[in-house]
Order: structure tokens, then sequence, then C-alpha cells
């Protein structure tokens, strides 16, 4: 038996190569240091950051996770996120491998088909709350009935509006919607162009703090978990690497946790606060969970549930098996126990 396509290749080698893997004896014709199959390492792997996630702020600053991935040739690349939706097209649209959102926020992308794993709470913040100007005579949710309301689809704030319409009997259909992003929102509640924002840190301890803005109503259980999101396609394909920047997020943890003071300047400098507006995000942001337990499922099963009822879920979608579908916990559970030494 001949194989005149073996001419084309070039040495003895190749040509014992071809033929072998020709006739299903050989399986790579590589260096024999990589298995068949084997699915190179990427060469950059791609993060967000965003002013609502400060562990990414650090991470990003300090370059821990550049310099170990700097062994394997691998770099990293920032991309920021403006709001859960914008991390979550990055991550539907294959232009992130890392992208951080709410809980909740991940859920309904899940359950409209975008493919990701949660791997990692960042956060328990109450980033949100419902926002008025400084002159507002609006006292209660029950009072934003025929209302102009901002908010950015398919983030928290936006969730826990529908969250507190339903508490409060009213659904999205009571209110006039004006869909924003974040800063947007802010901006427009300060002219006067809506009479409500659900806002989002730190645009919302900004609009308090320079504005006037009050919290109409505030309730940290209905504030989903910050996660840390990777696609499932390169959480199969790159095991190694997910576990590489989970440990990378528990240095930037400890660090956050051991200089407040650090962190305040560093989230300060990124995104462009002032010392008192960060110092106010930061004081409703608590970093001690890192790992979905019964109570970080909770709050974001409920939030499906409510996500359900006004139909930003499909009434066919199975809340308890799409979660179960989103939550991947094996890459957090090996992380160690201990805290990690901070450089």
């Amino acid at each position: 038996m001949t194989f005149p396509f073996l001419s084309a290749l070039r040495g003895p080698r190749a040509l014992l190569c071809g033929a072998l893997a020709l006739a299903g004896l050989l399986t790579s014709c590589g260096s024999g240091s990589n298995a068949a199959g084997a699915i190179a390492a990427p060469e950059t792997v791609r993060l967000d950051y965003a002013y609502y996630n400060p562990l990414s702020l650090v991470l990003k600053r300090q370059g821990w996770l550049e310099k170990d991935l700097a062994k394997q040739n691998i770099k990293v690349e920032w991309v920021l996120s403006q709001g859960s939706n914008k991390a979550l097209e990055f991550l539907n649209g294959s232009s992130l491998d890392f992208g951080s959102t709410a809980g909740a926020a991940a859920l309904v992308a899940r359950a409209n088909g975008n493919p990701l794993k949660a791997v990692y709470i960042y956060s328990k913040p109450e980033w949100t709350a419902l926002v008025v100007g400084p002159k507002s005579t609006i006292t209660t949710v029950a009072g934003l009935k025929g209302k102009r309301v901002a908010a950015t689809k398919g983030t928290d704030p936006y969730i826990f509006l529908l969250r507190a319409l339903d508490q409060a009997g009213m659904s999205e259909k009571d209110i006039e919607l004006i869909p924003l992003q974040h800063p947007d929102g802010r901006a427009a509640l300060e002219k006067g162009d809506v009479d409500a924002w659900a806002g989002l840190d730190p645009h919302m301890a900004k609009a308090e703090l320079e504005s006037g803005a009050k919290l109409l109503y505030r309730n940290p259980d209905f504030n989903s978990y910050g996660v840390l999101n990777v696609r499932e396609a390169f959480a199969k394909d790159h095991p190694a690497l997910v576990s590489a920047v989970l440990r990378a997020y528990e240095q930037a943890r400890a660090w956050a946790r051991q200089h407040p003071a650090e962190l305040q300047q560093t989230l300060a400098d990124a995104a462009k606060l002032s010392p008192a507006v960060a110092a106010k995000q930061l004081a409703r942001t608590d970093f001690a969970v890192n790992s979905f337990g019964a109570p970080q499922l909770a709050t974001i099963a409920a939030a499906g549930d409510v996500l359900k009822k006004t139909g930003t879920i499909e009434a066919g979608v199975d809340v308890a098996q799409t979660l179960k579908a989103l939550i991947d916990p094996q890459f957090v559970n090996k992380l160690p126990a201990a805290p990690v030494a901070v450089r």
C-alpha cells in the first residue's frame, strides 16, 4: 500500500509519522509532550474589570495574575465592564473568558442560553437601591406608579426594581421604564428627566454625596451576590487556568481585607472617585464570602422566581435546574482554606 501524499512531507520522521497516523497506529506526531487531542493553552486570558467589582481593580493594579501566567507564556487582557449586561454580552460573544456580574443577572443569562458558569463570589454588596432626587416627594415604592424610572436591563439594579415593585403589589407595567446605562441613569435623575433610578455603586454613592440624591428604598437581601463567571467552553478546555484565576482573586480578596485604606485608594483612582464616594461604596461591600452556600443560592433563586413571575424569564424555565446548571463550585472548593499570603 502506498501513500502518494507523503512525498510532500519533509524528512524521514515526518514520513513515518504520516504513514502511521493514516494507518491509525499513531495518535500524535508532535514532540511527544502533548497527548492526542490536547487543547493548547490560549495565548491570552481575557478578564473584565468593573467599578462594582473592587477585587478586579486590585487584581488589575497589582499584576499578580500576569506574573503567574507569564510562567506559561500566557498574557492577560483586561476589558472594562460598565454593568452586568455588558459583561454577559462580552462573555456570550467570546470577547471575555471571565466576567463579573450580579448572581441574578447571571441566572437570567443562563436561562436565556448564555453558556456560562458562575465559579466564585467576589463580594456581598449592597450596591443597588431605588434612588430619587433631593427634592422628590416620593416616599414609597407604591409612589412610583405611573412615574419614569431609569434602569439598566439585565443588571442587578433592574432586577432589584422588579422585586421591589413585586413586593409592593406592582410590576414593570405600573411604571414607565427608561432603559439607560448606569451612569446615564444617574445623569437623567440629576437633570430631572426621570423621577427615580435603580442605582448602582459607585454611581449611586456619588449621586448621594454630590447631588443630594436620596435612597427611596433599600433592601440588602434583594441585592444578589457579585459572582465571577467563566465561559463554559473555557472552563471545560482550561480548568487549570480557571483555578489560577481564582487563586489570584483569593489573593486580591485577602489583600482587600488587610489593606482597607489602600483598597479605597485603588477604587478611587480607577473609577475617578473622591475618597468619600469610594469609602461609601466600600462601607456597604463585604468580602467575607467566596463560595456558594445556602444563603447565596437562596438569594439568587428568589430573584429567579420573581423574574419568572414578571416574564423576564420564560414561564417554562425551571429556575432550580437553571441555577444548578449555572453554579460550578468545583474550582472554589479546591482553594486552600487558610488565608492567602499577600505579597
